[in-house]
């Protein structure tokens, strides 16, 4: 009897919410940078950063402008520029956006470009690299780290936070570049169009003050954190690392003859000396970082400035048509003060002309005999007409003279 052949299993499919991979430029220290589709597990094993961290990378949660500086990486979420920088290498996320050609294009030439600042010179490191005392080529590193060489990591550090300074600066002009004239255009004919104008733009200052301001705080918090910023040496770290785990090898090596009392004798001393290289490791010389990152704080703090006072001068505008609009709605109640007191002086002519209507058996409205009672009878008509208007003129010019008289009218 044929046994019957089990059923073929589906095609495997991705589990649903499995980390999806994500292009991702490489760029490495030394050599030319590639793409490489990189998921998360990967990067976390290459990175060693959690999940967590990860998060803020996600072009799809719009998390703000964010520094964390971890173990073995750095990791840099300043507005459009994601990146993931370590000893060896950055990893940019979203590498084809066409906002990014420009960071890119000053990312390579500045990896590509040698490793000194202003204030050393390729020639003093060759120099202390081949006087050195044989203890291999962590100490060359850790002495290049005193001759001011700008490690890679600082290096794709600058140029994040000077593209990123650049391009809120550049906003921040356009804003200004079109704010000015509307707001000077508001002053002059306030309109509906010119206020929905003023409107959208104070929407985007609002928008633009935030943003500027939490790069401008994260830049402040790196400065008065000098952990964080001895943590951002990942080259000077792992160089003691690797420092460590010579000096490890080569203590395995000694001769097994000597005295239990001189090995503890040179256990001491190692331990010592590893104590002072990690006091070194802990507080390293970061015034070159520091210097680095207050400089762009400046630059930050001004285009924050210039934000603060567009937004000053929309207040004084919003505050100086608020005055226009009091002035025209004091305008329109003295008008109305005006039409008022009228109405109630109209009012007491028209209680006289009502008594005179009245049924009331007076020799005004007594038929004349004669004609001559009939030409006194109309010269009392026209002088009980004349006095009655009279009379309210002067009551309404009297009312007047009192509004002004007691400032309640100007």
């Amino acid at each position: 009897m044929e046994r019957k052949q089990p059923p073929p299993a589906p095609p495997a499919t991705r589990r649903k919410g499995a980390p999806a991979s994500r292009k991702w430029l490489v760029v490495p220290a030394a050599g030319e940078a590639r793409e490489a589709e990189l998921g998360k597990h990967r990067i976390m094993e290459m990175t060693g950063l959690p999940t967590r961290d990860l998060r803020v990378l996600d072009p799809d949660l719009s998390s703000p402008s964010t520094i964390l500086v971890r173990e073995r990486a750095v990791v840099l979420n300043l507005e459009h520029v994601k990146a993931i920088v370590t000893a060896t290498e950055a990893l940019v996320l979203d590498s084809s956006n066409p906002l990014l050609a420009l960071f890119l294009k000053d990312l390579h030439a500045r990896v590509a470009s040698p490793d000194v600042s202003s204030t050393g010179s390729a020639t003093d490191r060759s120099n202390e690299t081949d006087q050195g005392d044989g203890n291999g080529p962590a100490v060359a590193l850790c002495r290049a780290g005193n001759a001011k060489i700008l490690p890679f990591e600082l290096k794709v550090l600058e140029v994040c936070l000077e593209h990123t300074c650049k391009c809120l600066e550049s906003e921040t002009l356009a804003l200004e570049k079109e704010a000015y004239p509307a707001l000077d255009e508001l002053t002059s004919k306030v309109s509906r169009l010119n206020l929905e104008h003023v409107r959208h733009i104070k929407n985007r200052l609002v928008a633009l003050s935030g943003r500027v301001q939490k790069v401008r705080d994260e830049l402040e918090h790196l400065l008065d954190d000098d952990m964080d910023m001895s943590e951002m040496y990942l080259t000077r770290k792992l160089a003691f690392q690797g420092f460590i785990e010579t000096s490890s090898r080569v203590d395995s090596n000694k001769d097994a003859s000597t005295d239990h009392n001189e090995k503890e004798e040179e256990d001491g001393d190692d331990e010592a000396e590893t104590g002072r290289e990690s006091s070194a490791y802990v507080k390293p010389d970061i015034e070159e970082l520091e210097m680095l990152v207050e400089a762009y704080f400046v630059q930050i703090d001004g285009t924050l400035n210039k934000l603060y006072h567009l937004r000053e001068y929309v207040d004084d505008t919003e505050d100086y048509i608020n005055i226009m609009l009091d002035e025209k709605q004091n305008q329109l109640l003295q008008m109305g003060v005006l039409l008022t007191t009228a109405t109630v002086v109209v009012t007491a002519g028209i209680v006289v002309v009502s008594l005179f209507g009245m049924n009331i058996h007076i020799d005004l409205m007594k038929d004349p005999e004669t004609d001559e009672q009939a030409r006194i009878k109309n010269i009392k008509f026209w002088e009980t007409t004349c006095g009655t208007v009279a009379g309210c003129l002067a009551i309404y010019l009297i009312a007047i003279y009192a509004g002004k008289r007691s400032k309640i009218l100007h």
